[in-house]
């Protein structure tokens, strides 16, 4: 990965947690890392912990940014909140995976979609 897509990326990220806060979610965790993959985000709903993959595009040459979470990614990220939820001593009624997709459109704001209980 380039510098400027890691730079890219983080922006996006930092966007996506400005709107998870102003939508009244709790951040626990950002960039949790195991030796199995990274987690974006974790974060309160309410009595659900959310854990959120963030994806960040700058064009639609590659597709729309939740289209790049394929199945495969879905399963990593369920196994990567399951050892979270393990090592982390935290208990919650319940879980959801959201998606964060981040549109980058030239001269303007960043566009923030959050699908909730995407997978």
């Amino acid at each position: 990965m380039t510098k400027r897509n890691q730079a890219v990326g983080a922006y996006g990220e930092r966007c996506a947690l400005r709107h998870l806060i102003g939508a009244g979610l709790r951040p626990i965790a950002r960039n949790w890392r195991c030796p199995d993959g990274e987690i974006d985000i974790i974060a309160w709903d309410g009595p659900v912990i959310a854990f959120c993959e963030v994806k960040t595009r700058r064009t639609g040459e590659f597709g729309t940014p939740a289209e790049a979470v394929v199945p495969r990614k879905a399963r990593r990220l369920r196994g990567l909140a399951a050892r979270w939820l393990a090592e982390s001593g935290v208990n919650a009624d319940e879980v959801r995976f959201d998606v964060l997709a981040v549109r980058l459109p030239v001269g303007g704001p960043a566009l923030v979609e959050h699908v909730k209980g995407a997978f």
